[in-house]
């Protein structure tokens, strides 16, 4: 974890029997978050540029933004905040720190 600075998100590609699955964390503060990398909107990654999940909204709280669609979601929740999918927001991925490594459920 002491990789990712404490306000922060990071993708990850992960092999399980030969599947590939797409995923990023946040880290804020001692908190990490995991969700699937893909709008619930459009289908598609997040992110147009590595890593580049975060943003701020218009009162100036964190969120995670999707890049095609300028949607914002909460990063606590994964709930849609703003843009094009109201109801809908992201899909967990369950994850831990542990000896300081971020772990998956």
């Amino acid at each position: 974890m002491a990789e990712l600075a404490p306000l922060s998100a990071r993708n990850f590609v992960l092999e399980i029997q030969g599947d590939r699955f797409h995923g990023f964390v946040v880290r804020r503060g001692e908190a990490v978050t995991g969700y699937v990398d893909r709008c619930p909107h459009a289908g598609v990654p997040l992110a147009f540029t590595l890593d580049d999940y975060l943003a701020q909204d218009l009162t100036g709280r964190d969120v995670i933004r999707c890049s095609w669609h300028s949607a914002l979601f909460d990063i606590d929740t994964g709930r849609c905040v703003a843009g094009p999918c109201p109801g809908q927001g992201l899909l967990p991925w369950p994850v831990t720190v542990r000896d300081g490594f971020i772990e998956t459920l």
